[in-house]
């Protein structure tokens, strides 16, 4: 999901983080090993459905 930036996230064990960025991609897929973040992990791996 895109969002325009900057943006500032509160997790759910109350870490909160920044993005500066004009645009941020947040993951929403929760495979991204920079979640919230995305970083297109999901283009290489398989979900669920597809095993």
């Amino acid at each position: 999901m895109l969002v325009d930036g900057p943006v500032e996230i509160v997790l759910p064990d109350g870490r909160s983080v920044r993005a500066d960025r004009p645009v941020v991609a947040l993951c929403t897929c929760r495979r991204s090993r920079r979640y919230p973040f995305c970083d297109t992990s999901h283009r290489n791996r398989k979900g669920a459905a597809d095993d």
